[in-house]
C-alpha cells in the first residue's frame, strides 16, 4: 500500500521556533521505523530556535536558504543542498532576509533516550 500526503505549513505546528510538520512517522505507522523525518517552514528574516539532541540529522534544503550555525561554525546554505549535522552539536537555522526556507530534516534514532530515566522525546 503506497500512504501520500503533502507536505504543507499549513499541516505543520509550531515547534523550535518555526512550523514544522511531522513526516515519519506518520499517523497508524506501525510498526515505529527507526527515523523520524519532519518539514520545516522558516520565514524570511527570522531563525529557529537553539536546538541540540542526541540524534544525528539531515537536512535536505527544498527552498530559499540562509545561515546555520553548528556548535560555533557558521555556514550558508541554498536550496538543493543537503546538511549533515552530528548529535550532540547545538545549532541554529537562520532565514535569508528576502526569502522563507523550507526543509526536510531526516534525524535518527526516533527518539532521545533522556539520561534521567527511561523516557524518550523526539527531535
Amino acid at each position: 500500500m503506497i500512504t501520500k500526503f503533502p507536505i504543507e505549513e499549513s499541516s505543520a505546528t509550531r515547534e523550535f521556533g518555526m512550523a514544522c510538520q511531522r513526516l515519519i512517522p506518520w499517523r497508524g505507522d506501525t510498526p515505529e521505523p527507526p527515523v523520524g523525518a519532519m518539514a520545516c517552514f522558516l520565514p524570511a528574516g527570522s531563525a529557529s530556535d537553539p536546538d541540540c539532541h542526541a540524534q544525528d540529522e539531515v537536512m535536505i534544503v527544498l527552498s530559499g536558504g540562509g545561515t546555520i550555525e553548528l556548535d560555533g561554525e557558521k555556514a550558508e546554505f541554498t536550496a538543493n543542498e543537503v546538511l549533515v549535522l552530528p548529535r550532540g552539536k547545538e545549532h541554529v537555522v537562520h532565514a535569508s532576509r528576502n526569502v522563507p526556507c523550507t526543509w526536510v530534516s531526516v534525524y535518527w534514532p526516533l527518539h532521545e533516550h533522556q539520561a534521567s530515566g527511561t523516557a524518550e522525546v523526539d527531535a
